[in-house]
């Protein structure tokens, strides 16, 4: 039998397992996630929702320049938790297959083939001495023949959700999904959701430049994001 591991011992190399079958490193960077602003995503039976808290911390940003929902491609968003410089290459490497597939294909590329393709390069970054994991989690959420939702982790773990929470504020807000979540929600009452799941958090200011929401519906398969003043409405 093993004694039990010591941290100090295993956390220098990602290409090392403890005696207990742990890669701290990938630990690490989860726990980057559970530190970051709490993202939401829920699917609606016309619509995909995404919905994410911007932490500004000072009068003097500028709150346009802080993005916390990418579009990937007309019909495929994403939005993160932890490193935010993560998010953006891992959004700018989606960019780029998806495009790839357009031209090769001649048709969208699929929200889960898209998801699996950011996870297999994921997980490549917890296999190989010199690099780290991404220390961030991503929501993906779109639409192909269905609203879909999909979340990336730092492992390269993919899981599909009907309604779902990244962030500070996961586990409160996937307790009340738990218990208020139903199918068949049209899209407004999708957002209306998100957002009493993220007000679940605790000291969180909800004003319309702190609060990014997106929405994709079946008729359009294009997600927009709103403006504040449209997302003013529906605080």
């Amino acid at each position: 039998m093993y004694p039990a591991a010591n941290p100090q011992a295993y956390d220098r190399a990602i290409t090392v397992f403890s005696p207990d079958g742990r890669l701290f490193q990938v630990e690490y960077a989860k726990e980057a996630v559970r530190r970051g602003a709490t993202a939401v995503g829920v699917v609606c039976a016309d619509a995909a929702v995404l919905v994410a808290y911007k932490n500004i911390a000072s009068n003097l940003l500028v709150y346009e320049s802080m993005k916390k929902v990418y579009k990937i491609d007309d019909h495929i968003a994403a939005t993160a938790s932890g490193l935010v410089a993560d998010a953006r290459r891992l959004v700018d490497i989606a960019r780029l297959e998806a495009q790839k597939h357009k031209l090769q294909y001649n048709e969208p590329i699929g929200v889960e083939m898209l998801s699996r393709h950011l996870c297999d390069l994921m997980q490549m970054y917890t296999q190989y001495g010199g690099i780290r994991p991404f220390g961030v989690s991503l929501l993906l959420a779109g639409i192909d023949s269905e609203p879909r939702l999909y979340e990336a982790e730092p492992s390269g773990a993919l899981t599909g959700y009907k309604a779902y929470a990244i962030g500070s504020g996961k586990k409160d807000a996937e307790a009340f999904f738990e218990k208020e979540y139903k199918s068949g929600l049209k899209a407004e009452e999708g957002i209306d959701l998100a957002l009493k799941a993220l007000k679940k958090s605790e000291n969180l200011k909800f004003k319309p430049e702190n609060i990014d929401i997106a929405v994709a519906t079946k008729a359009t398969k294009i997600f927009k994001v709103l403006e504040p003043e449209e997302a003013a409405k529906y605080l």
